[in-house]
């Protein structure tokens, strides 16, 4: 729909418009990625929530349940976005976490002691599997990386506790959004697997 067509419209979209521009945008772009051997293509496709923005992207598709493929790719996005606005976190919080849950660290497949620069190329290499790769493995990624992050986030609340219990609070209902999250990818990438992400 050309958003000047849809500023026009009184209140807010139909429910189950609304879900059909979800799934249609989410597949458009999927099978389109994914038909192209392009790389400035996905490349565009990767910076999608950049040249878009944030809200656009909330506006399609964050509504949308976490086993449907527009929810998995808002799930993505957001993980993105949050990596590239604050690599520092992130690398700090993937270093705390990564002990604790080895096997999710070779799944994620970051590089040993991360930093900022490392996170980012981790996040667009997922993001970028999508269009180019195995969906459910860029899905698994994603899952096993929210999965550290969350051991590490934690740990940075089980150190705040004495310090701060206020962010330590907030931090380990933080860890727990990032563990819903991964247990959400996983549940996609099967999803996937199966036939049935839609």
């Amino acid at each position: 729909m050309d958003p000047a067509v849809a500023d026009e419209l009184p209140g807010d979209l139909d429910p189950a418009l609304r879900d059909e521009i979800a799934h249609t945008t989410a597949n458009a772009l999927v099978h389109h990625g994914r038909a192209t051997e392009d790389p400035q293509v996905v490349a565009r496709l990767v910076a999608l929530v950049e040249t878009e923005g944030l809200d656009v992207v909330a506006g399609m598709w964050a509504d949308s349940p976490a086993d449907t493929l527009p929810g998995a790719l808002w799930r993505l996005y957001v993980l993105r976005e949050w990596v590239r606005r604050d690599p520092g976190t992130v690398a700090d919080r993937y270093r705390q976490g990564v002990a604790a849950a080895p096997v999710h660290d070779v799944v994620a497949g970051v590089v040993e002691m991360p930093g900022p620069d490392d996170v980012r190329t981790v996040a667009d290499a997922v993001l970028s599997g999508v269009y180019t790769g195995d969906l459910a493995t860029a899905l698994e990624r994603a899952a096993a990386f929210c999965q550290v992050l969350a051991t590490g986030a934690a740990f940075d609340a089980d150190h705040l506790d004495v310090l701060d219990p206020g962010a330590a609070a907030r931090q380990t209902r933080g860890a727990a959004s990032l563990v819903r999250t991964a247990e959400e990818l996983a549940r996609a990438a099967q999803l996937w697997r199966a036939g049935r992400l839609e």
